[in-house]
């Protein structure tokens, strides 16, 4: 049954609840004053300021409430607006939003980076779980919509595929929501709905292959987003994902116990896991810790 607006924003704001604790828990670990925490036990001191990931997200979600569906032209003045560049912002996003504030076109200026590439990173797919889990019963939809949210700063096919995959795989757990998953099950979903990509799909077909390996294993044969592409993070963070789809706080420390860019990963980990089991999987000591969302959003 189609869901109401109601229910696709509570599903969204369950994902980014999600998104928004696994990006500040994350990236904690970056902090040489935290070199001590543990990543498979310790919980690192209040409070835990997000990121650029939580920032771009809260941005996709805004416009998903205000106009029901992906407008590029609003998502990229939010983004732009919004951007607050002590949160880490990568290079390309940065020069890319910089162009659109002082008045060129996303449409140019996406098209512009990295000497007219376009971006293959990972900024796409990690603020897109709410997407996929506010129009979770239309996968169709789900993909079509996370294609143009990324199109506004990744034009290159391989940026645009981990925002597919994300997306679709965010989408088929919170349709699962209540019910059991199996793992392979989130990644074939992920893999039937992103048809362009060839390095992002060749990771995760890898990914299928290694569901019972350890964190350290995958994270070896899939990357850890250390290259800040995407199909050096997506892949690993749909494995992390899918299993550990019933267990957030495990999810999320498999993304800190391999290091590279653990906040990137653990956001979209936290945004897929909490699209299926809601936001009270989350730890209620880490959403505490967490900093508050921007107060715009609300």
């Amino acid at each position: 049954m189609a869901l109401t607006l109601d229910e696709r924003a509570t599903l969204a704001e369950g994902s980014l609840a999600g998104l928004s604790v696994g990006d500040a828990f994350g990236d904690q670990f970056f902090l040489l004053s935290n070199r001590d925490v543990s990543p498979e036990t310790g919980v690192p001191p209040a409070p835990w300021p997000w990121s650029d990931d939580t920032e771009m997200a809260c941005s996709v979600l805004d416009v998903l409430r205000r106009f029901g569906q992906v407008d590029q032209d609003a998502l990229a003045e939010s983004f732009a607006t919004r951007m607050d560049v002590g949160r880490g912002y990568g290079a390309g996003a940065y020069e890319l939003l910089t162009k659109v504030q002082g008045g060129t076109s996303w449409r140019v200026a996406s098209r512009e980076l990295f000497s007219g590439r376009g971006s293959y990173g990972n900024g796409a797919a990690m603020r897109v779980a709410p997407l996929g889990a506010y129009f979770s019963d239309d996968p169709a939809r789900a993909a079509e919509q996370a294609a143009l949210s990324a199109e506004v700063t990744h034009s290159h096919a391989e940026g645009i595929a981990g925002a597919v995959a994300v997306a679709a795989a965010a989408a088929y757990v919170a349709s699962r929501r209540g019910r059991s998953v199996a793992p392979e099950a989130v990644i074939e979903a992920a893999l039937e709905w992103t048809t362009t990509g060839e390095y992002v799909r060749r990771g995760m077909r890898r990914a299928l292959r290694l569901l019972g390996k350890s964190p350290q294993e995958a994270a070896h044969e899939l990357g850890n987003g250390s290259r800040i592409s995407a199909q050096d993070t997506v892949p690993y963070a749909l494995w992390a994902a899918a299993t550990r789809l019933t267990d957030f706080e495990a999810a999320v420390r498999a993304c800190a116990m391999v290091g590279g860019d653990m906040d990137t990963t653990a956001a979209m980990v936290g945004g897929i896991v909490a699209a299926h089991l809601g936001p009270a999987a989350v730890p209620a000591s880490w959403t505490a810790a967490r900093e508050p969302l921007p107060g715009w959003l609300a």
